[in-house]
């Protein structure tokens, strides 16, 4: 086998690994998927400490928090049971890569940043459950 039929093969392995977990493993980014839904204050450490209150029906959303609703590309760089960290691409629109915490399935850490609109950003909250999304 040559060196290059080599990597290639030890590079689809590793796809592999990646996208198919393996039999009794975690599905990616399932830390996410245990953080309670409902109601949440997310409040800037910083600067002036703004809180925002968002209505959280999957943490999933967290990551593209300056691209909400984009349809963007990404690869999870870091995926464990306390730690997310992954980094996306929104064609035509910036990118970021976020990272998210989880102390408990009420308590969060958010650290984010990117471009959007042709501008940086960077942005690092507290994350707390309130309770039930308010109308």
């Amino acid at each position: 086998m040559t060196l290059k039929a080599a990597l290639s093969a030890l590079t689809l392995t590793a796809l592999a690994t990646v996208a198919f977990p393996a039999h009794g493993q975690r599905p990616a980014l399932a830390m996410l998927d245990e953080v309670e839904r409902g109601g949440w204050e997310l409040r800037e450490r910083g600067g002036d400490a703004t809180v925002r209150s968002i209505c959280l029906d999957s943490a999933r959303r967290l990551i593209q928090l300056r691209h909400p609703g984009l349809p963007c590309s990404s690869v999870v760089v870091e995926d464990t049971a306390t730690q997310v960290t992954v980094q996306y691409t929104c064609r035509g629109q910036g990118y970021g890569r976020t990272q998210i915490r989880r102390e408990t399935n009420r308590l969060i850490q958010i650290d984010t940043q990117g471009i959007v609109n042709g501008l940086p950003f960077s942005y690092a909250a507290e994350g707390r459950r309130t309770g039930e999304c308010r109308s």
